[in-house]
């Protein structure tokens, strides 16, 4: 747990210190706890996302870094996106099988900026209404079909 927590330090520091662009930590988020975030995002410029705001949800398990977090959209705004569901759950391969303990928190930031940026067409997955009334509330435990890599 120590080791967890460690990292966890380390990383809230360079996400505070050197956020990705368009990325901002709410520091309300962890005023309580160390591990669970809220991290508030701006759609990059030039992109369908533009000037959009959205939150995301990070959790992290005692097991950190060697378990992936949770992320999810969450708030008021979930981005229409064909990797996104419209309970905010993302389809994204390093959020699960793909995890690697040499990840951070400021990487997936990256990848999440990097999939809504070079989407060509918002729309949400095909079968979004089946999964979100059948899904676990954890996106870590739906066994993800990664069929593609385009929007």
């Amino acid at each position: 747990m120590a080791s967890m927590q460690k990292r966890l330090q380390k990383e809230l520091l360079a996400l505070q210190n050197d956020p990705p662009p368009g990325m901002m930590l709410n520091e309300k988020s962890v005023q309580n706890t160390i591990t669970q975030w809220i991290v508030d995002m701006e759609g990059a410029s030039g992109t369908l996302y533009e000037g959009e705001k959205f939150q995301l949800l990070f959790k992290f398990s005692g097991r950190y870094p060697f378990d992936s977090p949770q992320v999810m959209f969450t708030g008021e705004t979930i981005p229409v996106h064909p990797h996104v569901y419209s309970n905010g759950h993302i389809c994204l391969s390093i959020l699960t099988e793909d995890w690697s303990p040499a990840l951070s928190v400021q990487s997936v930031c990256l990848s999440i900026i990097s999939m809504l940026s070079s989407c060509k067409e918002k729309r949400r997955p095909p079968d979004n209404s089946f999964y979100v009334r059948t899904c676990n509330k954890n996106p870590k435990k739906t066994k993800w079909w990664y069929h593609d890599d385009t929007c």
